[in-house]
């Protein structure tokens, strides 16, 4: 008795896998009769089920299965069918989270739909998954244009500025502020000031995904990941001891521009001499 029923699983798996074979083999006659008709949503359809039924083809596939998903996405586009273009392109980067080309692709269609910060987040994946792609490094500088604010290129090139801050942070860390907070903190160049004067604890906050994701890159490249906490996040939100274990001993910022005035950067200051910074001795 064991061993017939051993022999009916058997069977019964064998004819699951003979099943999804066929079922595989089917779609993928049908996906390429509708690229031959031009039907690039229902193609699209095949190809997903295929891939999600035979992973093992997801390499074989991998140019088809783009062609398709563009020339649909392009048609869902035109349509203004938004929401079915984003979860194609999602449904894509569950089959091939790693794939700079369809990163790529995401990207500029939210840049042309104006959602520019998200558009530059994809390109910048797309470049740190393949740096030589001369399309994606040139679409990120493009939207870096839009997004990175041209005074923060003036400021970097502000030496006699860049050595005030340094020495002030200095005198501060020396003096007894061992945890900073750097709000705002663009390329995190204030942050690596407070790191190599000495502090103990930093931790620097951006809002802007570009300039965060920038920040990561420039703090790693100077080896300090593991030393500065960089928290993509607007000041106001920050937690303690959620983000941050404790309140910290000095807050640094460079927000201080004709937007000093506007209620944001004053309540972001408020906040944070009531909320992250230890009171006075």
């Amino acid at each position: 008795m064991p061993n017939s029923k051993a022999k009916f699983h058997c069977n019964r798996r064998g004819g699951q896998e003979a099943g999804r074979r066929e079922l595989v083999s089917r779609s993928l006659q049908s996906a390429q009769h509708c690229l031959e008709d031009q039907d690039f949503g229902t193609a699209y359809a095949h190809y997903l089920l295929v891939l999600n039924l035979a992973p093992e083809l997801k390499t074989s596939f991998k140019e088809t299965f783009q062609f398709t998903l563009f020339k649909w996405a392009e048609e869902l586009d035109s349509l203004t069918r938004i929401q079915d273009l984003f979860n194609c392109y999602e449904q894509a980067l569950e089959l091939y989270p790693n794939d700079e080309v369809i990163c790529n692709s995401m990207g500029e269609h939210l840049f042309r739909m104006g959602f520019r910060d998200e558009a530059a987040g994809y390109f910048h994946k797309a470049v740190k998954l393949n740096p030589d792609f001369a399309d994606a490094k040139e679409n990120f500088y493009r939207v870096a244009n839009w997004l990175v604010e041209r005074w923060h290129f003036i400021m970097l090139n502000d030496t006699k500025r860049n050595l005030t801050y340094l020495k002030a942070i200095e005198n501060a860390v020396r003096s007894g502020c061992k945890s900073v907070l750097d709000i705002g903190t663009g390329t995190g160049i204030l942050s690596m000031f407070a790191k190599k004067a000495g502090a103990s604890f930093v931790y620097a906050c951006e809002l802007s995904k570009t300039m965060y994701e920038l920040a990561c890159d420039v703090v790693a490249a100077n080896n300090m990941e593991r030393e500065i906490k960089l928290l993509h996040l607007k000041s106001l939100d920050i937690e303690i001891p959620k983000h941050i274990p404790e309140r910290v001993s000095l807050v640094v910022t460079e927000t201080v521009d004709a937007g000093l005035f506007g209620e944001g950067i004053v309540e972001s200051l408020i906040h944070a001499w009531e909320y992250l910074l230890l009171p006075p001795r």
